[in-house]
């Protein structure tokens, strides 16, 4: 018997085929969804997501992106995501470790699974063990002079 499909936290976004969640403890705003679907990501609107306004696949695609793990889907007729296999970790200069893969991450409630996730790299979070931007800039080792 398969394990029980638990909804993700944060936000409920109900649309035709497609359901998203936005968990804002997790968001460091990276703003992979506003680029990658400005017409369903919209800042300052109410409600920011608005899944009405875009294809079920194409707004998967951009969840896929968020590289912290705050959004998440769920799909009428199709496959939930994939882990990336083999796990990887890319650790951002004074900001999280952003991991990929089939992620069990131990938090104070007990262990998450996931498949994206931004941990805090530098112990200044109040979101243990995710990152909450308290480190400031978020951009990959070696991008910065």
């Amino acid at each position: 018997m398969p394990p029980e499909e638990v909804d993700p936290a944060g936000k409920k976004y109900e649309g035709d085929g497609v359901t998203v969640w936005f968990d804002a403890t997790r968001c460091d705003h990276f703003a992979e969804c506003v680029h990658g679907h400005p017409e369903v990501f919209q800042p300052g609107r109410k409600p920011w997501i608005r899944v009405d306004l875009g294809e079920a696949e194409e707004i998967a695609a951009v969840v896929r992106r968020c590289p912290t793990g705050a959004l998440h889907y769920r799909l009428e007729a199709g496959p939930p995501e994939d882990p990336k296999a083999p796990t990887s970790v890319l650790p951002l200069k004074a900001g999280p470790l952003l991991m990929r893969g089939d992620l069990r991450i131990k938090t104070p409630a007990g262990y998450v699974r996931d498949t994206r996730a931004a941990l805090c790299g530098c112990g200044a979070t109040a979101n243990l063990p995710f990152c909450d931007g308290a480190c400031g800039i978020n951009q990959p080792l070696g991008d910065r002079d």
